[in-house]
């Protein structure tokens, strides 16, 4: 061999000793992943994180510390915008995309869905791709979906007259068991309706009113109407004739857990938590929520949505990978499964590979899907105060749940407090 050849020899061998580093790295990839409510997701997300690397060779997830809730989650991402370290996906309340979206933070989907095809025979239909949409920009794709439901403790609702084969569909049959419940004595408690955390529960009432948040062009409070006063009279009612106590809503799920409260109103997430907390005694039922106004009445979406945060072309590849595995037939599956939400893919709910007998053998979970019909988006205020907002809901609800307002001052108060935080 001459110089000449063994000098390109060793050049080659150095370069392939060089090269092989750097095409190892570029096969194998980390996805930053945010996600909030652990208790709900932690499970999920780990089997989804499992099932993804191996689905994905190369690719692996790596998640930061979860928020507690959607309030907590978004005001992180706000000021990672700002001061950096921005996660390449993060999971989002579904009415705080507008929030994120007039930031100008989500990455557009609209042209990775587009580079893939057609995405209805991916189980991904205009409606729900819908949820994950702010205007004309493709926010997030939804994850997980939930509408409000009505757990019972079907050995109280025996003890207190009722019949659990035949549960209440109206409110006032509703509030009147609760009080029969607590009449039982012997430290059991008769209902608990979430109102604490944000206002989606009581846009429920709101909405099963046929009511309505904001005027048409946004810039007045619509809800401090005949609607809004039902609902919080409502709420008032379930305090003094159901004899709701003003538990926090971790105190009342231990309660309900421990087989000492019968009813719990709630979203339809809590079902995966329920069945593996509540006590050998508890014989758990689950019933659609009621709603007043027949014709115009209807219920809010809750959950979250997968957004693209990372600007960086060769993680967008991976983050997309990711976020159309979660919110695949299989992601849904397990996220189903795991927790109670309602699937956000049309294969995933009917196919008997995944959800189809799912739904027919488990019937805890059918009144959330029997209540999409009547589902409408949860409402996401305009501006930047959109978490000040929510504060203003719950905190004119907790002086009705602890005896300190009626429902006509809070009212007025919650409607004060709002405007002054819309946008100018």
């Amino acid at each position: 061999m001459t110089k000449l050849s063994r000098r390109m020899a060793i050049g080659a061998t150095l370069s392939a000793s060089l090269a092989t580093p750097r095409l190892l790295r570029a096969q194998s990839a980390e996805v930053v992943v945010h996600y909030p409510m652990p208790a709900f997701f932690k499970d999920v997300m780990e089997k989804i994180a499992e099932e993804f690397a191996r689905a994905h060779p190369g690719l692996t997830v790596r998640y930061l510390a979860p928020a507690p809730n959607y309030e907590d989650a978004v005001q992180q991402v706000l000021r990672q915008g700002v001061a950096g370290g921005l996660p390449d996906v993060s999971f989002q309340g579904l009415n705080r995309l507008r929030m994120l979206t007039e930031r100008r933070l989500p990455v557009d989907l609209r042209p990775f869905l587009s580079r893939d095809g057609d995405p209805a025979p991916r189980g991904w239909t205009p409606n729900l791709l819908g949820l994950g949409q702010v205007r004309d920009v493709q926010a997030g794709m939804a994850f997980a979906s939930s509408n409000p439901i009505v757990y019972y403790n079907a050995n109280l609702v025996r003890r207190a007259g009722g019949n659990p084969d035949q549960l209440p569909t109206d409110w006032n049959a509703l509030i009147a068991l609760a009080g029969r419940v607590h009449a039982l004595g012997d430290g059991n408690s008769s209902m608990h309706f979430r109102w604490g955390g944000d206002d989606w529960m009581f846009s429920a009432l709101l909405y099963g009113h046929g009511g309505r948040m904001l005027r048409e062009d946004e810039r007045d409070v619509a809800f401090n109407g005949a609607e809004g006063l039902a609902s919080l009279t409502l709420i008032d009612r379930m305090v003094k004739e159901g004899k709701m106590p003003a538990f926090t809503v971790d105190a009342a799920l231990q309660a309900f857990y421990a087989g000492k409260m019968g009813i719990f109103s709630g979203t339809t997430a809590y079902i995966g938590s329920m069945q593996r907390s509540i006590g050998q005694g508890v014989d758990l039922r689950t019933a659609r929520m009621p709603v007043i106004n027949a014709e115009k009445g209807r219920l809010p979406t809750g959950g979250n949505a997968g957004v693209m945060l990372t600007r960086d072309a060769a993680r967008q590849d991976a983050a997309w990978k990711f976020i159309t595995f979660a919110t695949g037939p299989r992601g849904q599956e397990l996220m189903t499964r795991g927790t109670g939400y309602v699937p956000c893919n049309t294969i995933a709910a009917a196919d008997d590979r995944y959800l189809g007998g799912f739904y027919r053998e488990n019937p805890l979970f059918r009144p959330a899907m029997e209540q999409m019909p009547i589902a409408q988006a949860w409402y996401a205020f305009p501006g930047t105060n959109g978490v000040r907002i929510t504060e203003e809901f719950v905190n004119n609800i907790a002086r009705i749940v602890e005896g300190n307002a009626t429902p006509e001052v809070a009212l007025a108060d919650m409607a004060t407090g709002v405007r002054r935080l819309l946008p100018r």
